[in-house]
């Protein structure tokens, strides 16, 4: 069992909210968290048919039953109505308490916003974070790239092309089939291919659909079904008016790195080490911990990227109310003198608004360089 930050966090709200709904990718550990973390909680997970027969048969009596000692319901978004009948039920009692889980965000916010808007907690799981890795951050870079983050893969000692083939070919041919009413499937997955080889780049919609051969809507539209269930994410651009012109479009990532080595048929941390994507892919893994550092304590996400026209480019900014943060990011081994040029270009831009400027690169000791800090990002608290 490896401790997840976020129960922390989930333990706080239960004690004001009478719902907790916890949303991640498949396999992130949800079902395990809720298990426990709330053990004396009833469990039922609604994707066995033979329950979720009986939730439909009387929802209401089903909850009231199981609810006053806490009740988990995995899988929930297989019966969307359940949410109004969770709703009732906690408000005719408001010292029960209900954890709704699923890993499609699209089809449970939807519901949330619905049937639940004040009544519930929201939280995110996404695969194991560094940090929650501690005991392993001594690996190379290429082993904890290739291997990700998903539990299987540490607690369980799968091998992570394993566990990444199963959960492509099940993402596939179920929660695809059901977002969408995909006729060439063929195609859906070059798409998905076509986004791990431009992982850390900006996303061009028409630039995919004419290599696929499909409208600029169809490509907006599978984006758009690979974020609802956590596949990868678009990271937008930081956009202030401060009098330059800038790059609007947003980045994509993965929420685990071990699934874009695996759709870029990389096999092994050997190959990886020499694969030209590998810069690619340490940003996404560090960007990554970004987002996974802020949602593992309740918070949303707070970072951005900039690029102008002029090619100035910094890979995050952190935004704190009126005052920012920026990384650069780094897979190279030895520090460059080149590699915060960009900040400081950035720093004459901000000015005083930006309170932190740092180098995060794949080297094996901190050096500290004038105004920038330089971080092994084995080391960085993000």
């Amino acid at each position: 069992m490896i401790n997840r930050i976020l129960h922390t966090e989930i333990r706080r709200l239960l004690q004001y909210f009478s719902v907790i709904v916890l949303t991640g990718p498949r396999q992130s550990g949800k079902t395990t968290l809720c298990k426990e973390m709330l053990k004396d909680y009833a469990y039922f997970n609604l994707e066995d048919l033979l329950v979720l027969q009986q939730i439909q048969e009387a929802p209401k009596q089903f909850l009231e039953k199981y609810a006053p000692n806490g009740i988990i319901l995995d899988e929930a978004q297989r019966y969307p109505d359940v949410f109004s009948f969770v709703q009732v039920v906690a408000d005719e009692h408001p010292d029960y308490r209900f954890v709704l889980t699923g890993s499609s965000n699209f089809a449970l916010m939807h519901k949330v916003t619905q049937s639940l808007a004040g009544r519930a907690a929201l939280f995110t799981l996404l695969p194991l974070s560094l940090a929650e890795l501690a005991e392993n951050i001594d690996k190379e870079t290429d082993t904890l790239m290739f291997n990700g983050g998903l539990p299987a893969v540490w607690a369980k000692q799968i091998p992570a092309t394993d566990v990444c083939r199963s959960y492509y070919n099940t993402y596939i041919e179920r929660d695809v089939r059901e977002l969408l009413n995909i006729k060439e499937l063929s195609k859906f997955q070059t798409f998905i291919r076509l986004c791990a080889g431009r992982v850390g780049s900006e996303f061009n919609a028409s630039s995919l659909a004419n290599e696929i051969g499909v409208s600029v809507f169809t490509i907006n539209e599978w984006l758009s079904v690979l974020e609802a269930s956590y596949i990868l994410f678009r990271l937008p651009p930081f956009f202030r008016n401060i009098g330059k012109r800038l790059i609007k479009t947003p980045k994509i990532y993965f929420y685990d790195t071990a699934l874009v080595c695996f759709l870029l048929n990389i096999e092994n941390e050997t190959q990886l080490a020499s694969h030209p994507l590998r810069g690619s892919i340490f940003e996404n893994l560090v960007v990554l911990e970004f987002i996974k550092n802020r949602l593992n304590v309740g918070k949303e996400p707070n970072i951005y990227f900039y690029r102008d026209k002029s090619q100035h480019e910094v890979d995050v900014i952190q935004e704190f109310g009126d005052s920012y943060r920026a990384y650069e990011i780094k897979s190279a081994r030895a520090f460059h003198s080149d590699f915060p040029k960009n900040l400081k270009y950035l720093k004459s831009i901000l000015g005083d608004t930006l309170t932190l400027t740092q180098v995060i690169y794949d080297g094996d000791t901190d050096t500290d360089i004038s105004e920038n800090g330089v971080v092994n990002f084995r080391r960085i608290s993000l």
